[in-house]
């Protein structure tokens, strides 16, 4: 049913574990993994009260940055498939608006099924965080599978 799943990661924890679901999810049904980094672009940094400025971040500095944190983060998720026999290969892209990348990459890379994490938020810190899920399900024209990410608890 489902032969290519787009997997999001931004390299936190959280998303670390939707990545490991996701791939054991590909494992089972036989679909390749499509790992995705979205980085915003460097000119959105700029707008946050002059981040750039204040602490002397060039473009080429944050487009290096990102770089090598997407390919980190993508190896990862790729590592992690290949250990599970699973077929994978990392995409980066840039936008704006992440879950415009995600929904965009889901079309380039003919994904049938966008494999995302949630961190199940809900009231005033979804509202003031916003949600990426949430907006991939509302833009998305192919299937999301959303899998509720469990927050560790400090003991």
């Amino acid at each position: 049913m489902f032969k290519k799943v787009l997997i999001p990661t931004d390299g936190s924890v959280l998303s670390t574990q939707s990545a490991n679901k996701g791939i054991c999810f590909a494992k089972k049904v036989g679909a390749e993994v499509v790992a995705l980094h979205v980085t915003q672009p460097f000119a959105a940094t700029v707008g946050f009260d002059g981040m750039a400025a204040a602490y002397a971040i060039t473009d080429e500095d944050y487009d290096k940055t990102a770089a090598e944190q997407a390919h980190k983060y993508l190896k990862a998720v790729t590592d992690r498939a290949e250990t599970a026999g699973v077929k994978a290969h990392a995409v980066s892209a840039t936008n704006f608006n992440v879950a415009d990348g995600v929904v965009q990459a889901a079309e380039e890379h003919d994904c049938d099924l966008i494999f995302i994490g949630s961190h199940g938020r809900s009231g005033l810190s979804r509202l003031l965080l916003g949600s990426v899920t949430a907006k991939v399900l509302s833009l998305a024209k192919t299937a999301v599978l959303v899998y509720r990410v469990k927050e560790e608890k400090d003991a």
